[in-house]
């Protein structure tokens, strides 16, 4: 019988974790400070950000939201981000992606300092993550081992396919699992056999981007199966890149799309911006 592993309850419980640990920082005179920009109109990002907004004001963080014209110029980002870089209020920076087109979105990232790069994305954190060193952690590979371990198996030993090679989640979510003792393999687009290499996993994290695109036959009984995938069909539906429905009588387990990863990313960021508050 397919196993559901809910990440909106796992998100609420962390969330009361944070703001238990926030409530003891504001005695000491700290209030975790996070600062998010965003630039155009992009409907999906003005959601995310609302919704780190909310989170913020969930957990007791003190939160700045900078909505800029389509038309700010990168001088202008890029000042903005130096002056926040410099605000010793705001211990987190992110800037939401995707910037409008005349923006160079390397430069924005980079930009940030490493010591506020609470989204895990610069060179600087992924380089400590893959040499063993303490970073910033990307908000969805560190969701996608949180999530894992709540299935009680211990990671240890087992083999994970990672499949997708993204900066984001693909890499370094296989970074993360090598770490925690698994054996680790990377398929992407030119991997050839893939049906075997699943056959053969643990542990299967899907972040293609692709719906439906990883089926109950490529999947064996007892495998932790989390799927970062979140693709909207025509009809509005959304969908990961697991098909949930062929895996419905099989025993395993599953992250739901939505409900799995998704609440997990932004409460990773709180995680990550206590984590600042408090170096």
């Amino acid at each position: 019988m397919l196993k559901l592993i809910d990440g909106k309850q796992l998100a609420q419980k962390r969330r009361e974790e944070i703001r238990q640990t926030v409530e003891q920082l504001k005695s000491r005179g700290i209030v975790p400070g996070l600062a998010v920009i965003l630039v155009g109109e992009d409907p999906a990002s003005q959601v995310y950000v609302r919704n780190k907004e909310k989170a913020c004001q969930e957990v007791g963080f003190y939160s700045e939201v900078y909505r800029l014209p389509e038309t700010t110029s990168q001088e202008e980002l890029l000042q903005l981000i130096d002056d926040l870089n410099r605000n010793d209020a705001i211990h987190g920076l992110l800037v939401q992606l995707p910037v409008p087109a005349h923006i160079d979105e390397k430069a924005v990232i980079h930009a940030i300092s490493p010591k506020k790069d609470v989204d895990g994305f610069l060179p600087q954190n992924l380089g400590s993550l893959l040499i063993g060193e303490p970073a910033f952690e990307p908000c969805t590979p560190k969701g996608c081992i949180d999530l894992i371990k709540q299935t009680g198996v211990d990671i240890a030993g087992k083999k994970a396919v990672v499949v997708g090679r993204s900066n984001i989640v693909g890499k370094p979510v296989a970074m993360m699992l090598l770490r925690e003792n698994a054996t680790v393999t990377i398929c992407h687009s030119k991997t050839k056999n893939l049906k075997e290499e699943l056959l053969s996993a643990d542990i299967v994290v899907a972040a293609v981007g692709k719906s439906n695109f990883i089926t109950g036959d490529m999947i064996k009984d007892g495998a932790i199966v989390i799927d970062v995938g979140m693709n909207r069909l025509e009809n509005g539906k959304l969908t990961g890149d697991v098909d949930r429905a062929s895996l419905e009588d099989r025993d395993c387990w599953l992250t739901p799309v939505p409900g799995g990863v998704g609440p997990m990313t932004i409460t990773m960021l709180m995680k990550n911006t206590l984590e600042s508050a408090m170096r």
